[in-house]
């Protein structure tokens, strides 16, 4: 494993706000279109803390996708830039917790501080690593060229192409069509 759990849920979280917003490989991932939405994603990232489950929080969500993927995806200067300006605005303060049955991780912001912040703030935070690690190459575009979701390779071999499993099983398809229509 290249990072901590955190710091890969973290990762993964933001590319799934990120390519939701795309409706990338069909149903993978789903739109983040409802209240109940936001709450299963709030659950299945396994964030903790203020969740007010209202139509004004899905929208505060919604609106962080393009900063999330600025994050994500720019050249190393502007995701140190946005990340000192994420955690200088959110006057983050990194402190070790344990919780839920999970080790020693961090948090560096409030558990009642707006979902959409914490989950800014917590991007930023894995990205600190992603930077210290030089590991912004884990960062792509998928492969497909009909899509323009973010892949997130945490694979040994980074040989990971497409942002979903549509997108890797609609390539393959197309591929082994192109090779049967040459016989």
């Amino acid at each position: 494993m290249i990072f901590t759990h955190d710091t890969n849920e973290a990762l993964r979280s933001a590319v799934w706000l990120v390519n939701a917003a795309l409706d990338v490989g069909g149903s993978e991932p789903s739109a983040l279109d409802s209240v109940d939405d936001l709450a299963a994603f709030y659950d299945d990232f396994g964030y903790t803390g203020r969740l007010d489950g209202d139509r004004d929080e899905l929208a505060e969500v919604q609106a962080i996708r393009g900063e999330l993927r600025s994050l994500l995806t720019s050249e190393r200067d502007a995701v140190v830039a946005t990340i000192n300006r994420v955690l200088a605005e959110a006057q983050a303060v990194p402190q070790l917790v344990r919780h839920d049955g999970l080790d020693w991780h961090i948090h560096a912001i409030a558990d009642d501080a707006p979902v959409a912040t914490r989950i800014l703030v917590e991007t930023a935070m894995a990205m600190i690593d992603v930077i210290r690690h030089n590991e912004l190459d884990r960062f792509s575009i998928c492969a497909d060229e009909t899509c323009e979701g973010i892949v997130l390779d945490l694979s040994r071999n980074r040989s990971r192409m497409y942002c979903s499993t549509a997108c890797g099983n609609r390539n393959a398809v197309a591929a082994y069509r192109a090779r049967n229509a040459t016989m």
